[in-house]
């Protein structure tokens, strides 16, 4: 199944209209103005589904998907088709559609989910309540401090981003960091699965004394560009040209100025450091040390056992993986690669068992989006990127923080590797922490599975928070 996730809840005054097969009588039609919730079982994995269906002034029904536990609300639902018992909603967006029949009470519509070629059972209940997510540590104005919308240009890729710049109200000459996301689109905030993380990290680091930068990504918000054909390094031109912008600003100490780069944002920080002596420090939030093939391989056996598949079918699924991955990164011919992908997978695919197929789906489809991404520039970038050299060149200081129950960058592996770097090249103005309990996200966890993040209340641990602030204050000493 494509996960909901990554749907970007933007309403822009869609209008949607009904189509119906046949127009149902006003009291039939009311049958199913309400909130129907229900939740899709995949595997161990359960997601929580809801369609929101009104009636508007003229009659006509209009409907909105939520995923909760993937923290997408809002989706707009194209069509809605009730021809009783008979229910249909669509959603383009996603690629997906429900659709079942009326119960005779009007109490529960039992139907099936279908997206990507797959089709789950998924039983809709009617419910008065609204779903809402408790984020404790979000942020409400009015803030103690000044926020400010900024333009700033990245001259050389000839797009502009757009961000919100804190600083504390009173005194001059402030340090600064500039937050740097993770992979994927995101925006100011590194928004995802309900969560804001650089939301609460700017409002925390700035009640601390500490200007803050977090911009959107570009081709995202409000920033311009293609975030599609961008590779990491295109993302480190991004980052300098948050420093420079930093570097025109009266209230920010020119000479502390330095970078927080997650996950991805922690491969793009030493690399900008090493770029520009302009960086006065960074802080690697669950930021890579092995090479991107290693990372994903020894990901997806993590995530995949904390979810409760077996052995046997995570040695398969991490074998293909290889062989698919060294495909990427021997073959530069764009056709050759996906004969050779497709030809790889078709015998993977002979082989499996008839449940697998049926959780894949459609094959075509399933190879069609699964390649694509495979195929595009940065994941090819990323997949052959070791991180390796680039650190041994870091000269400014640095905080590399993982959670100790990171599934995504294992802590044990990178950790390790990041001071293996430090350490050939002599660095002493560095220290590694791994944090206990929490996740790649630094939420505090249970199994660390991505699973979890939308269901975990915090956002950030106050443990990761405050390591970051006193190291900030101690190294601008």
């Amino acid at each position: 199944m494509e996960a909901i996730k990554g749907h970007k809840c933007s309403f822009n005054s869609i209008i949607l209209f009904l189509i119906l097969v046949s127009l149902p009588s006003i009291a039939q039609q009311n049958q199913i103005v309400a909130n129907w919730q229900g939740a899709l079982k995949i595997s161990s994995i359960q997601l929580r589904i809801v369609f929101n269906v009104i009636e508007t002034e003229n009659q006509k029904l209009i409907a909105t998907l939520d995923s909760p536990d993937q923290g997408a609300f809002g989706i707009p639902v194209d069509t809605v088709i009730f021809n009783p018992p008979y229910v249909k909603f669509e959603v383009t967006s996603i690629a997906g559609f429900f659709e079942g029949n009326l119960n005779e009470t009007a109490q529960s519509i039992l139907g099936k989910w279908n997206q990507g070629g797959q089709s789950f059972d998924l039983e809709l209940s009617r419910s008065d309540s609204v779903i809402t997510i408790n984020r404790p540590q979000e942020p409400k104005p009015p803030f103690p401090y000044i926020e400010e919308e900024v333009v700033f240009e990245n001259n050389a890729a000839n797009i502009t981003l757009e961000g919100t710049l804190t600083y504390p109200k009173e005194g001059a000459n402030f340090p600064a960091v500039i937050l740097v996301s993770g992979s994927g689109p995101q925006n100011r905030n590194e928004e995802l699965l309900g969560h804001k993380p650089f939301l609460v990290l700017a409002d925390f680091l700035t009640r601390n004394g500490i200007a803050v930068l977090r911009y959107d990504d570009r081709g995202v918000g409000k920033s311009t560009g293609d975030f599609s054909s961008a590779t990491t390094l295109d993302f480190v031109s991004d980052a300098l040209s948050a420093v420079e912008f930093l570097k025109s600003r009266d209230q920010i100490n020119k000479n502390q100025i330095g970078i927080i780069g997650h996950s991805e944002g922690g491969l793009i920080a030493p690399i900008a450091a090493v770029q520009s002596e302009d960086v006065a420090f960074i802080i690697m939030m669950a930021g890579p040390g092995l090479r991107g093939k290693e990372i994903l391989v020894l990901q997806t056996e993590l995530i995949l056992r904390a979810n409760g598949e077996p052995e046997d079918q995570i040695k398969k699924g991490s074998l293909l993986n290889e062989r698919l991955y060294d495909i990427l990164l021997s073959e530069n011919d764009s056709a050759a690669t996906s004969a050779q992908l497709r030809e790889v997978f078709e015998k993977a695919y002979n082989e499996m068992t008839d449940a697998e197929k049926t959780e894949i789906g459609d094959k075509d489809i399933f190879m069609e989006r699964q390649f694509g991404m495979m195929q595009s520039p940065w994941f090819k970038y990323f997949l052959a990127y070791d991180p390796y050299e680039t650190l041994t060149k870091v000269g400014c200081p640095v905080l590399a923080l993982n959670g100790a129950k990171d599934l995504q960058v294992p802590p044990k592996e990178n950790l390790a590797m990041i001071e293996k770097a430090f350490k050939e090249s002599g660095k002493e103005n560095y220290k590694l922490v791994e944090l206990p309990g929490l996740n790649h996200l630094f939420q505090t966890a249970k199994t660390g599975s991505p699973m979890e993040y939308s269901t975990i209340e915090e956002t950030i641990s106050p443990s990761a928070l405050n390591v970051m602030k006193d190291w900030i204050l101690e190294t601008i000493k």
